[in-house]
């Protein structure tokens, strides 16, 4: 089974796009930030493409979130 069906990804991926949105950015707004494309941003929220550790603190810091809001 691919990860973007297990749950707990599915719900990493949702908070990764609420707390963009709850940032007031769009992709392409997050991408610049991030120093990617918006495509970047549209696959890891569709669960196309995934996010290690590192990838995840750059997100949290671009959309002013403590890490942990993203693994509860």
């Amino acid at each position: 089974m691919s990860k973007k069906y297990l749950p707990k990804y599915q719900k990493l991926t949702q908070k990764l796009r609420q707390a963009r949105l709850e940032a007031g950015l769009t992709q392409v707004e997050a991408g610049k930030k991030l120093k990617k494309p918006q495509v970047y941003i549209s696959k890891i929220e569709r669960g196309e493409r995934g996010v290690d550790a590192v990838e995840l603190a750059e997100f949290a810091k671009v959309y002013e979130q403590d890490i942990n809001y993203f693994v509860k």
